[in-house]
């Protein structure tokens, strides 16, 4: 199948929670979609990542409940786990003779960087093939869980899944921040208490939004991210389950 590129895409992209049960996915396309991603950039060259592919429905259902069995994951027709992987390298360096040296806040930062933008060429390719995707975000709030249904080795940490089928749906494009909130020239510029309002106004002031605070009883966005989507106390209970596991993988940070 040959790739035709339009730049509009990005600008127009969404991501797609429910897929067609009546059309499969050539696991060959998905095999060619994640050869031609692996081309990504990455640290040093030495690919710090592996993906796991699942297709069977019912491994599928069986790897729900770590995703709290979300809409996108109950419908997918492929889910990919990647992963960062520093155990392939290091069984490489100890069979050379070497000592690796990886298993730490730098190799794991390598690693991180490496698996994000594996996944999101491969992404990329596949949604311009026709595909629909789902970065689903609760792969490292359950990464214990993930890790042994799919029986991951030390060294290996599940960090991004993404759920595959062809689209059943055609959602609203979501809102992004105008480039003028993200974009320093030459240097970093720190934003006064007026910046802030100016540049989170639009999306204050979208109905969406504006019912999601009267909903959740707050006064403002800002309050429904911060005590209620992504709270404190949840964060850090994550972030506890993550380093004990990053540590029983062998990774120390």
């Amino acid at each position: 199948m040959e790739l035709t590129f339009n730049d509009s895409y990005f600008s127009h992209r969404r991501s797609i929670r429910a897929y067609d049960s009546n059309r499969e996915v050539d696991t060959e396309l998905i095999r060619s979609l994640l050869s031609k991603a692996a081309h990504a950039p990455n640290t040093g060259n030495m690919q710090l990542y592996s993906v796991i592919l699942t297709t069977d429905p019912e491994e599928i259902s069986a790897l729900a409940p770590a995703h709290f069995s979300q809409p996108a994951i109950m419908s997918a027709k492929a889910v990919l786990t990647f992963c960062l992987d520093l155990n392939r390298y290091h069984k490489w360096c100890v069979d050379g003779g070497a000592e690796p040296g990886l298993n730490n806040l730098q190799g794991y930062t390598w690693a991180v960087m490496d698996t994000a933008i594996f996944a999101q060429q491969f992404v990329t390719l596949a949604e311009l093939n026709g595909l629909g995707t789902c970065y689903l975000g609760t792969t490292t709030y359950n990464a214990p869980a993930i890790s042994s249904q799919l029986n991951l080795p030390a060294g290996v940490v599940p960090l991004l899944t993404v759920t595959l089928g062809y689209p059943a749906e055609t959602p609203e494009i979501p809102e992004r921040l105008d480039i003028d909130c993200i974009l320093h020239q030459g240097h970093y510029h720190n934003y006064s208490g007026s910046d802030i309002k100016r540049l989170y106004a639009e999306k204050e002031g979208m109905e969406s939004y504006r019912k999601f605070v009267e909903e959740n009883g707050k006064e403002n966005l800002a309050q429904v991210y911060a005590d209620v989507r992504y709270p404190r106390a949840a964060n850090e209970h994550f972030s506890g389950v993550l380093k004990e596991f990053l540590k029983n993988q062998g990774i120390e940070i």
